[in-house]
């Protein structure tokens, strides 16, 4: 049994504790208000640019599609690129992101196609090396930058298209949080290469569109840049969703340090009232016996 000494002691370190879980509480609240708009401020555009694509793609087939679009003509080899925090505190966002990872790496496996992953961030690394070891191929470090952006998503598009083009998979699949509030992140797996087709009738209706160059020489253009904007969004949807989850997970944190902190001070006083009482007891005792 703990002594007093022992009890107040904890008290001291559960507050302690509880005073940074809520400093990281409101840290993580002013930094999630900027994420946050900066992943709203990018949906618009990479859904333009899919409405672009769409156009586009619907006027090239065949040959004339390039390989970005067209794909090798196999869908065995397939990558994985999971994109993961750098830090922790952040409740279950990135169990839940590597849990979806391997969800779709066993759908791909049960299918009799080769599984592989390209891992952006630190934390989800441990957990998903523990089971495909050997198929981790490679992956970015984002720790090094305070706040990752486009040039982090220009560089890891750059890796991935070069893989594409060197035939080291047929299919890349993009596995990030989808960030909807503080409370709610969802993993989101789509695929990223090669470019799937925009859904519509890709044509704009009944316009006549005619195109300068030609949609093939817009096409190897912006295909790698939509790959970019992919990423790019991802990168911002992962910075919202750490500080949404990280928000949520340091108020709970604080909650708990304080029902801990009322369940001891209560017990500290009970004990504290019965040590008092017995050293009266053992007083009187003494003065009676005189």
């Amino acid at each position: 049994m703990a002594s007093l000494k022992e009890l107040k002691d904890r008290i001291g370190s559960v507050k302690s504790t509880q005073k940074i879980t809520k400093a990281k509480q409101m840290v993580a609240a002013a930094k999630l208000r900027r994420a946050q708009a900066a992943a709203e401020a990018g949906r618009p555009y990479a859904t333009r640019l899919g409405a672009v694509m769409a156009s586009l793609a619907g006027k090239v087939s065949g040959d004339s599609a390039p390989k970005l679009l067209a794909g090798t003509g196999s869908d065995t080899r397939n990558l994985l690129v999971v994109v993961n925090t750098d830090k922790g505190l952040c409740g279950g966002l990135n169990s839940n992101l590597v849990k979806a990872a391997k969800v779709k790496a066993q759908e791909l496996l049960a299918e009799g196609k080769s599984v592989e992953f390209y891992l952006v961030g630190k934390k989800g690394r441990a957990p998903i090396k523990r089971e495909y070891a050997n198929q981790i191929t490679a992956g970015f470090d984002t720790s090094t930058v305070k706040t990752p952006g486009f040039e982090e998503a220009d560089a890891i598009a750059a890796e991935l298209i070069a893989m594409f083009d060197e035939g080291k998979f047929d299919v890349a699949h993009l596995i990030y949080p989808t960030f909807q509030s503080a409370l709610v992140q969802n993993p989101t797996v789509n695929q990223l290469i090669p470019v799937p087709s925009p859904e519509g009738d890709g044509a704009g209706g009944d316009a006549v569109v005619e195109y300068e160059p030609g949609e093939e020489e817009i096409l190897e253009e912006l295909l790698p840049r939509y790959v970019k904007t992919q990423l790019f969004g991802a990168l911002l949807e992962r910075e919202a969703s750490e500080q949404g989850a990280s928000m949520t997970a340091m108020d709970n944190a604080t909650r708990n340090a304080g029902d801990l902190i009322n369940k001891l001070t209560i017990e500290y006083n009970r004990r504290r009232q019965a040590a008092i009482t017995t050293e009266l007891i053992e007083i009187i005792a003494g003065a009676e016996a005189l």
